[in-house]
C-alpha cells in the first residue's frame, strides 16, 4: 500500500504545473465551501441576534390566541403566579411585562397612527436595545408619568422634536369607550427598522395599563435566557410548563416563523451550489487523471504485458486520485481559513438591509465550525476518489498492445 502511495504522489509529480491547477482548481472549491457555509453561520447568528435583542426577546408568553387577534381583553391568565415562577427560573436571566395598543397620536401639526408599548424601563433595557438606540432626549430618565418615547420616522410625521407634547387615543379594553392622555416626548430613536421607527410609541406600563382600563394586567412577558440557544429549543420543557392557564410560551422560531425556513432554505441553497461547484470541478479532475494517463500508456501497457494484475492499475490510479485530493485540501483549507479569516475580521456591512422580516443591525461576520474543516474536506476527499474510479476503471481495462501503441 506505502509503495502505491509513492508511485501516486511520483507520478502526480512528474508534471507539477498541472497537478498544481488542478489542485488550485479543487481547493478553491473547498475553500468556497468553507466560507459560505462560515457565511451562513454568522448571518444565521447575526438576524437571530437582530430578531431577538432588537424587541422581541428569545420567547414570549401570552394568553393563548392573543398572538391572532391582538384583543386588547386578553391579557395573561394567573399573572402573579406566572411572575413569580420565572423569578425561580435558572435559565431565564431577564424578563420584561408590556402591554399593546393601537393609538392615535396627535399633534399640533399632523395625525397618525401607532402601536402604543407599555413598558417597565428598568426592565425593558435588558430585553430591548430600544435604549441604545436613542438620538436625542432619553430613555425614561425621568419620573415622569407622561413621557413617551417615539422613532424617527414617527417624529418627522408628527414634526415635533424632544419636549413638544402629543395627544394620545386609546380604546378601553372591555368598555371600548375613548381614552385620551396628553404626553411629553422624552426621547426619540432610530432602530433602523422601519416598522418600530415609524409606528411604534413607548410609554410607562402603569400609565398605559390606566388609559386600557387593565388594571394591572399586561399581555406579553418577553423573555430573555442565560443561554440564547434555549429560545430556538421548541422542545425544552419550558414551554410546556408556562403554556397553561390558559396561556402559551412560545420562541422565536415560532413568533418569525418566515426566519426559520429561511435558514432552511439558506442551507439547500448552499447544499446546490457545492454541487454545481464540485460538478465542475469533477471535470477538472477526470480531465487531470486522463491526461496523465495518456502520458504514460507506454508504461501501462508494458506493467500490463509482464502480468500487472488490472486491480492493481485500477488502484493506482486511485491512489493518485486520493494523493490529488490530499494536495487540494491542503490548498483548500489554506485558501478558505485566509479569506475567512480576514472577513471575519473586518465583517461585512449589511447594516440596514432587510432579510425575511428582519434587518441587519451589526457587522455580518464569517464563523468558523469544526465541521468545515473535518466534514467538508471528508467529502472532497472522498468526492475527489470517487471521481477517480472512472479513469481507474478505464486504465484497468486497456489492452497492453494498444496501449503500447499510445493509442486509446
Amino acid at each position: 500500500m506505502w509503495l502505491y502511495l509513492k508511485l501516486a504522489v511520483r507520478n502526480l509529480l512528474r508534471n507539477k504545473r498541472r497537478s498544481f491547477i488542478a489542485g488550485t482548481a479543487i481547493g478553491i472549491g473547498l475553500a468556497a465551501l468553507i466560507f459560505t457555509d462560515a457565511l451562513m453561520v454568522g448571518m444565521e447568528r447575526n438576524m437571530i441576534a437582530s430578531a431577538t435583542e432588537s424587541f422581541m426577546g428569545d420567547g414570549q408568553i401570552h394568553r393563548a390566541g392573543y398572538r391572532e387577534s391582538y384583543d386588547v381583553e386578553k391579557t395573561i391568565n394567573q399573572r402573579l403566579e406566572v411572575v413569580s415562577g420565572l423569578e425561580r427560573e435558572t435559565i431565564v436571566r431577564h424578563f420584561s411585562p408590556r402591554v399593546f395598543s393601537f393609538a392615535m397620536i396627535t399633534s399640533p401639526s399632523n395625525v397618525s397612527s401607532a402601536s402604543l408599548v407599555g413598558i417597565e424601563p428598568d426592565k425593558e433595557k435588558y430585553l430591548s436595545q430600544v435604549d441604545e438606540a436613542i438620538t436625542s432626549g432619553s430613555f425614561f430618565s425621568g419620573s415622569d408619568a407622561h413621557d413617551l418615547l417615539i422613532g424617527n420616522k414617527l417624529a418627522e410625521i408628527l414634526e415635533v422634536g424632544v419636549g413638544d407634547r402629543l395627544v394620545l387615543t386609546v380604546a378601553q379594553a372591555y368598555s371600548g369607550d375613548l381614552s385620551q392622555e396628553l404626553f411629553r416626548v422624552s426621547g426619540i430613536y432610530h432602530m433602523n427598522i422601519r416598522e418600530m421607527d415609524q409606528t411604534m410609541a413607548f410609554a410607562r406600563l402603569p400609565q398605559v395599563q390606566k388609559m386600557l382600563g387593565l388594571g394591572e394586567e399586561i399581555h406579553e412577558i418577553a423573555l430573555r435566557f442565560t443561554d440564547s440557544r434555549y429560545g430556538e429549543d421548541t422542545n425544552l420543557p419550558f414551554w410546556k410548563r408556562y403554556s397553561r392557564f390558559g396561556n402559551e410560551a412560545v420562541g422565536w422560531p415560532v413568533l418569525m416563523p418566515d426566519l426559520k425556513y429561511a435558514f432552511d432554505l439558506a442551507g439547500f441553497a448552499t447544499l446546490f451550489v457545492g454541487l454545481i461547484l464540485f460538478g465542475v470541478v469533477a471535470l477538472g479532475i477526470i480531465n487531470t487523471l486522463f491526461m496523465s494517463l495518456h502520458e504514460r500508456m507506454f508504461e501501462f501497457g508494458v506493467l500490463r504485458a509482464v502480468g500487472t494484475r488490472s486491480s492493481v492499475m485500477a488502484l493506482l490510479i486511485v491512489f493518485e486520485a486520493a494523493a490529488l485530493a490530499a494536495l487540494s485540501i491542503v490548498l483548500g483549507i489554506i485558501l478558505g481559513s485566509l479569506v475567512t479569516g480576514i472577513m471575519a475580521k473586518v465583517g461585512i456591512n449589511y447594516i440596514g438591509i432587510e432579510f425575511s422580516g428582519v434587518t441587519f443591525r451589526r457587522l455580518l461576520y464569517p464563523v468558523f465550525e469544526v465541521k468545515q474543516f473535518l466534514l467538508y474536506p471528508l467529502v472532497v476527499f472522498v468526492f475527489t476518489v470517487l471521481v477517480g474510479l472512472y479513469p481507474a476503471i478505464f486504465a484497468a481495462r486497456m489492452k497492453p498492445a494498444k496501449a503500447m501503441r499510445r493509442s486509446f
